[in-house]
């Protein structure tokens, strides 16, 4: 492993104190073995038991985990129904969420909610957005609205895990390539990935595409996958 500069190794020390670890020991490298043994896969600290989305939103506090916190306004943490059958998972905060602290309140919010509660209506769901849940991969805004960064998904990716654990819905629905990578580990596009059902820990996860990709004028096939990929999300978690 390469030597870590001084903010990196800053971040992980907090990461390690947020899970109430105070004392860190350092091994005494073992010999090389003669046969490679493979690094063992990363995985996510457990939820906490009893844990509840209020703790979680108390133990995030004014973050300063990771880079995003520089630029943010406000963080984003999540908004709906906390035992909601059905959580939407999307990627990270735009302007407008950044302004409010409010997932998806922006144009693309605007349509995932037309999306929710028309595709619903049209299938004889009672359903309104304030029924489900609805939060993003990390909390604050990403500078110019780009892609989260692996460390910044990972660092932030612990508070998700933990709200999907305490929350145990019936399916998540993955917003984007983004939250489909996050949950799933899987690195195919959102193209071939949508439509299908993977999982989280057991949960299912259908993967389709993020509301903001919806809105260019021309991906008006997208918009209609995405609408069957929602029907069926609907009906697998409220028939």
């Amino acid at each position: 492993m390469p030597p870590m500069d001084a903010d990196t190794l800053r971040r992980y020390l907090e990461f390690y104190q947020d899970l109430g670890i105070r004392t860190l020991y350092r091994r005494t490298p073992a010999p090389a073995p003669s046969t490679p043994v493979p690094a063992a896969p990363h995985l996510p600290p457990p939820a906490p038991t009893g844990d509840t989305l209020p703790r979680i939103l108390e133990d995030i506090g004014d973050c300063r985990r990771c880079r995003l916190h520089e630029g943010r306004h406000k963080l984003v943490f999540g908004v709906g129904n906390a035992a909601s059958p059905l959580v939407f998972v999307g990627e990270g905060p735009g302007a407008d969420e950044d302004a409010q602290g409010i997932p998806f309140v922006g144009r693309a919010g605007q349509l995932l909610t037309q999306m929710i509660e028309g595709t619903a209506r049209k299938e004889g769901i009672a359903l309104r957005r304030d029924d489900v849940y609805i939060c993003n991969v990390v909390k604050c805004r990403p500078p110019g609205n780009r892609t989260p960064e692996p460390d910044e998904m990972e660092i932030c990716g612990q508070f998700l895990h933990r709200q999907l654990s305490s929350i145990r819905p019936k399916a998540i629905c993955a917003l984007g390539g983004t939250a489909a990578r996050a949950l799933t580990g899987h690195k195919e596009g959102v193209t071939k990935m949508r439509g299908k059902w993977t999982e989280w820990r057991d949960i299912p996860v259908m993967v389709t595409y993020h509301p903001s990709y919806l809105l260019r004028p021309y991906n008006e096939h997208a918009k209609r996958e995405a609408w069957e990929d929602l029907k069926k999300v609907l009906h697998f978690v409220y028939d």
